[in-house]
């Protein structure tokens, strides 16, 4: 009994020390720093393109894999909070604005210029997350208005919008505008919510019925809940916490392995508050936030803390390998494996 027991914490050590090694194997390079701007928008597109977007009407742009930016205030929005971006080549992105006047601008010229396509005065939108399933079908989501999360859709790449049928936001709920990735439409039509409770709201069958699933994320305060939600080949993982307790880790990670219908808290937990997580490949996935950013190679079982600095929102590229990310003070990392 004694050597079986031996054998089994033995290859448990083992286990361990492998997977720590192997995780420890990835690390970050910043590329650029000190720009006064809060990056919280990130779109890979491949492995040259990409494009970030941030506060005080800042984004930028990289055709050459971030070894070199263009960066630009965009002009008459100089004091937009652009919280989300989605690129879909080195001419064609759209940008949301968060706060008053809700903004959706888009450009085709690699952001020379920008042209509005929503603009909204009423200071009881305020705007969180967008996300597109090809480059012409995409929705924004926004705070709850009327009992209902605000949803619009658009058929056209971004042109025009419409109101979509959204689901019902219980008292005190919200989505987090912390890294515009509490929705995603590919694969899987799904909102995670945070404050008064931790849902992954999903829509089944396009347009019939909401359905929810609650989280076993952290949730009750209005600083706390689920922040991010990614799709792997085979499981869905959502990372969150308190922003305001940023190191406090239990129930800060948690991943499905049957489309979201059961979720499992993580055995070990990032290093605390993550505010975004982005499927790498197989059972890899990135989490970053204020405390550090984390790994996973085992589907969201375990994670294992591979860098200390701070950042706000990390993506790998739609079509390629690179893997970027982006935080405050204008700071852009790098996954190198």
């Amino acid at each position: 009994m004694h050597k079986i027991t031996n054998k089994i914490l033995l290859l448990t050590i083992l286990s361990t020390v492998l997977f720590a090694s192997t995780a420890r194997a990835q690390h970050i390079e910043v590329l650029q720093q000190n720009k006064p701007t809060s990056i919280r928008g990130l779109s890979v597109v491949d492995d040259n393109t990409a494009w970030i977007s941030g506060s005080k009407g800042h984004i930028a742009n990289t055709v050459d894999g971030g070894k070199t930016w263009n960066w630009q205030q965009v002009t008459g929005f100089e004091k937009s909070d652009f919280r989300d971006i989605e690129a879909f080549s080195d001419k064609e992105a759209i940008i949301i604005s968060s706060g008053t006047p809700a903004l959706i601008l888009k450009t085709i010229d690699g952001g020379a210029h920008w042209k509005v396509n929503y603009h909204n005065t009423d200071s009881t939108y305020f705007l969180d997350a967008m996300d597109f399933d090809s480059p012409k079908h995409g929705f924004v989501m926004g705070d709850p208005i009327n009992g209902k999360f605000f949803l619009m859709e658009t058929t056209d790449g971004g042109n025009n919008w419409r109101i979509y049928n959204s689901a019902k936001a219980i008292q005190n709920q919200a989505a987090f505008a912390a890294s515009g990735t509490c929705l995603v439409i590919n694969k899987l039509f799904a909102v995670v919510t945070g404050g008064s409770l931790a849902d992954l709201v999903t829509l089944q069958k396009k347009g019939s019925r909401w359905t929810r699933h609650r989280l076993p994320i952290i949730h009750g305060k209005n600083t706390q809940g689920a922040f991010s939600i990614a799709v792997g080949k085979n499981q869905l993982i959502v990372v969150g916490g308190d922003y305001q307790k940023d190191k406090r880790q239990d129930s800060t990670a948690c991943y499905s392995t049957n489309k979201g219908l059961t979720w499992h808290l993580s055995n070990t937990f990032p290093s605390g508050y993550q505010s975004c997580v982005t499927f790498i490949k197989n059972n890899i996935f990135l989490s970053t936030g204020t405390p550090g950013t984390n790994i996973t190679i085992n589907g969201g079982k375990n994670w294992i803390k591979i860098n200390n600095e701070s950042y706000n929102v990390c993506s790998k590229a739609k079509h390629g390998k690179l893997t970027l990310l982006a935080g405050d003070d204008g700071k852009i990392g790098i996954l190198k494996f």
